[in-house]
């Protein structure tokens, strides 16, 4: 081949794997390290009724034995989520021998009144107690509720199922915007469920909303046809979810392991969330591909702004004109982000 043909072909070469590097821009670390060509490969589109979901493949950052998650180290009492008295902050305590993943938009019940956490935190074996920010999702109640204990929280089998109550606590950063778009979200949910979703218990409760029959009745359908696609796949390390056809938020991990734990409890709140946007009999053509390698991309671009969450985590911050991207960096792994999650403005 001549010199101008061999040209041609690394051009075109370099063409091809673009959108590819893009992605992969800053995930084993700081933005601009090298990454491998070819890395991440989406499949997709998974459709059931309005919920569209891609499959992010990928080779793990994070080799050997994983987190294990909120919802398990609660359920296994190796975590304890203490009430502070203080609306926008817990304490958070391991008390096992194995490293727990916390992710923000993770509903803990109970407590003076429910919360979702604010932040990603890695806690390592023995923690003590470590504050964490989080955003009160029950308006209202500042005591007891039932038999559930008023000192500490419990369970966390839920996670926030609306973009705008994320990008309220995410974004802006407001309590008061959260409290009015779970109001928002359970209207919604109310009336695409033919019901009341507001609990007698606690009527601003999003958790209980999330806990209605009815609702978890018409996601069932979403879990049920979605749920099985890592069953086969043993490389995929997250997820890209649109409702009624818009691109709604992705979620990407450093782990295959990590993301699998997760998947059921993503999933659900994605179902959750189609089912509150439901618009009748009304079809919808999912995403393009080339669509959501766009949105993908976008999430690694922007000035980056820097928040220690603790002595181990950092978050990192992009904001750019569509879209907002939250990098969860682990300063003892060199700084890989352990997730990101990307979330569409409007």
């Amino acid at each position: 081949m001549n010199r101008n043909g061999i040209g041609w072909v690394l051009a075109l070469v370099s063409m091809i794997a673009m959108p590819i590097a893009m992605f992969a821009g800053g995930w084993g670390g700081h933005a601009g390290q090298k990454q491998d060509k070819g890395e991440y490969r989406l499949e997709g589109p998974f459709t059931h009724g309005n919920l569209s979901v891609f499959l992010i493949h990928g080779q793990d950052k994070i080799k050997g034995a994983t987190f294990i998650t909120l919802q398990e180290a609660l359920v296994q009492r190796k975590v304890i989520v203490r009430e502070t008295r203080e609306v926008n902050e817990l304490s958070i305590e391991n008390v096992s021998g194995e490293e727990v993943y916390v992710q923000s938009g993770d509903i803990v019940k109970g407590g003076q009144q429910d919360r979702m956490m604010a932040v990603d935190l890695i806690l390592p074996p023995r923690s003590g107690k470590i504050p964490i920010s989080a955003f009160c999702v029950e308006n209202g109640r500042w005591s007891q509720r039932g038999n559930e204990a008023a000192a500490v929280f419990n369970s966390s089998s839920n996670s926030v199922a609306s973009r705008e109550v994320k990008l309220a606590a995410k974004m802006k950063e407001s309590q008061g915007e959260v409290w009015k778009e779970v109001s928002v979200a359970q209207d919604k949910l109310s009336a695409n469920t033919g019901g009341n979703v507001r609990a007698d218990a606690s009527p601003t409760s999003f958790q209980l909303a999330l806990e209605n029959k009815d609702v978890q009745a018409n996601a069932e359908s979403y879990v049920k046809n979605l749920g099985g696609l890592l069953d086969t796949r043993t490389d995929v390390i997250g997820y890209v979810f649109a409702i009624n056809g818009k691109i709604n938020s992705a979620d990407v991990y450093a782990s295959s392991a990590l993301f699998k734990k997760l998947w059921p409890k993503l999933l659900k709140a994605s179902a959750i969330e189609a089912v509150a946007e439901l618009r009748g009999s009304e079809k919808f053509d999912a995403p393009k591909p080339a669509e959501v390698q766009g949105f993908l991309d976008d999430g690694a671009k922007g000035a980056e702004q820097e928040k220690n969450v603790s002595s181990r985590v950092q978050m990192v911050t992009r904001d750019s004109k569509d879209n907002v991207s939250f990098d969860t960096r682990d300063r003892t792994k060199s700084d890989v982000v352990v997730h990101r999650n990307i979330i569409k403005k409007n």
